[in-house]
């Protein structure tokens, strides 16, 4: 499982001209599902995205975590994320968890960070969506589960 994780001050995805999801400050999560990932790797970078300290304290330091802070998450499903550009010059998307399964995995993984209290709003799986965000700072990350990145968490 791969995340692009975006410190935002607001964001909102829309389909077919509607918004399906908005926020205001928080994070927006283009979440990739792959082949082999399971709740295990979910409830992981789920944790993950709600405690990494990446958002400014009182004396504008990296120092508050999302509940802290008070963001909420936008997650969105992007298949893309799970794709190889290793050989040629068409992405290769093997490694992309079938659409069933992968549509199970995000629900899991938006409830999951439900369950850490925080609200998320989301886009609609498989559907071409517009995200717009005004990132803040820019802070981005990516993150990748334990056994994608196959090393072992720091803590």
């Amino acid at each position: 499982m791969k995340i692009v994780l975006q410190r935002v001050k607001e964001a909102r995805v829309d389909v077919e001209g509607q918004t399906a999801g908005r926020i205001g400050r928080g994070l927006c999560l283009l979440v990739g599902i792959e082949k082999g990932d399971g709740e295990a790797e979910a409830e992981y970078l789920a944790k993950k995205c709600v405690e990494l300290r990446i958002f400014p304290d009182a004396q504008d330091k990296m120092n508050l975590s999302l509940v802290e802070a008070g963001g909420e998450v936008l997650a969105v499903s992007q298949f893309t994320l799970a794709a190889s550009v290793r050989k040629g010059r068409r992405p290769s998307f093997d490694g992309a968890e079938e659409p069933g399964r992968a549509a199970e995995l995000f629900d899991y993984f938006v409830g999951a960070v439900e369950a850490l209290d925080v609200t998320v709003e989301t886009g609609v799986f498989q559907a071409m969506m517009e995200v717009h965000i005004v990132n803040d700072g820019p802070v981005t990350f990516i993150l990748e589960s334990r056994s994608a990145a196959g090393v072992p968490d720091e803590g």
